[in-house]
């Protein structure tokens, strides 16, 4: 954040300038008394309208605005982001337009990020945080004569209906629900597929323990991640029952275990459902990568696309709430979704419901689309490489994890050793994570380590028969191998 001092304080007068229509009065701390009136719930709060509107209007306070007026608006409000916070309210107190554009909450949310406060107190908006004022006494001043896509349509978004997009899905894009799998038929027919199942979480003591209250009354003072912020849960709470940010702040923590003082395992508060236990990633023992999160949100939010990282599959465990999920497998690439030539990179909309406006309909036709709504109580199977998008239908609470099933062991283990500056979640005390899993492997399952280590490979199938048929000996199911990648060598 960089403070300027071209912005002088000022004394501000108390009533319009007649002969500039572009003058606001008094912005600084105006209270209620000259808000516009907003009844249309898809009108902003200031009255700003759409870019296209400016075309018949017969005013527009972008003339106002001096050098500035004369900026596209995404690019002035890159511009906005580098001030500091007295000056922009004092570039506010100039012009109804940069008033509208020193009010977006997304640049005072940048502020508050990138310097929070231990103090920290949510307050109903980034603006009213950071200036410790109620919003009550922040002013919202008749903008309805500026123009501008960059202020309007973040705020149309997080006004966006979901019912429309969640409901009428098409039979063939249906994720199945099952109501439970032993391993062997999770291995043997549903390793590289998505689907529900139903009954394994309702046994979990979390589940008939945890309410957004209850945990909140238990661990109300305890610190968890947030994105970029580290927040008591009563703050997480606070900012969850009131934001109307377009892309709302996720609650994704990996340590909620130890923090929360959590005993997993079946006589514990969870445990990974028994069609998930064969994860042999659990050969690192400490030294696996993060793996497991405790997820927490508000309605609207949720995860833009993406794959899971390090090849590997996923479970994620709805308590309370209700998500909806739309998935393509790994060579699908999702419409508005780009990727860089090695994958390291993905570029899509800012926003889940940017997305859903522009680009849900076409992804629905898109071959290879499957989509369903996970309840409380159920678990998404998310196989490795899939892409997925998921976004809370309401306020939701979920557990989530990730696993390597030996179906998939080739797809980690080529990830782990040819895109090493891709693998993420290992502690930095592990220098080499593909020579590390490698020799757990080794160790613990030498004729898997055999296998993948060759570098002419026939099908996975074939090769395995002889492994497989000796842990079936040893465990009482067989595994189910799958060719999961393609045939270049590893």
């Amino acid at each position: 954040m960089i403070s300027t001092t071209t912005l002088q304080p000022a004394t501000v007068p108390e009533t319009p300038i007649s002969d500039n229509p572009g003058w606001t009065g008094n912005l600084q701390d105006q209270d209620e008394s000259s808000i516009v009136s907003t009844t249309e719930t898809d009108q902003h709060p200031l009255g700003v309208r759409p870019a296209g509107n400016a075309l018949t209007a017969s005013e527009n306070a972008q003339n106002y605005m001096g050098r500035f007026g004369q900026l596209p608006d995404s690019f002035l409000l890159l511009l906005l982001d580098y001030l500091d916070t007295s000056a922009l309210v004092n570039l506010g107190a100039t012009c109804r337009g940069l008033y509208a554009y020193s009010t977006f909450d997304q640049l005072w949310r940048d502020i508050a990020v990138n310097d929070m406060k231990e103090d920290f107190s949510w307050r109903g908006s980034w603006r009213a945080s950071v200036r410790h004022l109620p919003t009550s006494k922040l002013a919202k001043v008749d903008c309805r004569s500026l123009y501008s896509d960059a202020l309007h349509r973040p705020f149309l978004c997080s006004q966006i209906s979901l019912p429309p997009y969640i409901s009428g899905i098409r039979k063939q894009n249906e994720i199945p629900r099952i109501r439970d799998l032993l391993p062997a038929e999770f291995n043997d027919s549903w390793v590289d597929r998505p689907f529900i199942l139903t009954e394994p979480v309702k046994k979990w003591q979390v589940y008939k323990d945890w309410d957004q209250q209850s945990i909140l009354t238990k661990h109300g003072k305890t610190s968890f991640r947030a994105e970029a912020v580290d927040w008591p849960l009563k703050t997480y709470a606070a900012y969850m029952a009131s934001t109307r940010d377009e892309s709302p702040i996720y609650l994704f923590d990996r340590a909620f275990v130890e923090k929360m003082g959590l005993e997993v395992g079946p006589h514990g508060a969870y445990t990974a459902p028994e069609a998930f236990h064969d994860d042999l990633f659990t050969l690192l023992k400490e030294q696996r990568p993060d793996h497991r999160w405790l997820i927490i949100g508000p309605e609207r939010s949720g995860s833009t696309f993406h794959k899971d990282p390090n090849a590997t599959s996923a479970w994620n465990a709805v308590i309370r709430g209700s998500k909806y999920w739309i998935m393509f497998p790994s060579n699908v690439l999702p419409p508005g979704v780009y990727m860089s030539e090695d994958q390291s990179e993905v570029t899509s909309p800012l926003s889940i419901a940017e997305w859903l406006m522009c680009f849900h309909a076409e992804a629905r036709s898109t071959p290879g689309c499957l989509e369903g709504i996970c309840q409380a109580g159920e678990v998404l199977h998310v196989p490795s490489g899939w892409w997925h998008l998921v976004v809370n239908l309401d306020p939701a609470i979920a557990i989530t994890q990730n696993f390597v099933p030996r179906a998939h062991l080739r797809s980690t283990v080529k990830f782990l050793r040819h895109r090493a500056d891709q693998v993420s979640g290992f502690k930095n005390t592990v220098a080499n994570p593909y020579a590390l899993f490698m020799e757990r492997l080794r160790e613990a399952h030498p004729d898997l380590a055999t296998l993948v280590e060759e570098s002419k490979k026939r099908k996975w199938d074939d090769v395995v028969h002889d492994s497989r048929q000796a842990d079936e000996e040893q465990s009482g199911f067989s595994f189910g191998f799958g060719d999961d990648i393609d045939e270049e060598e590893s």
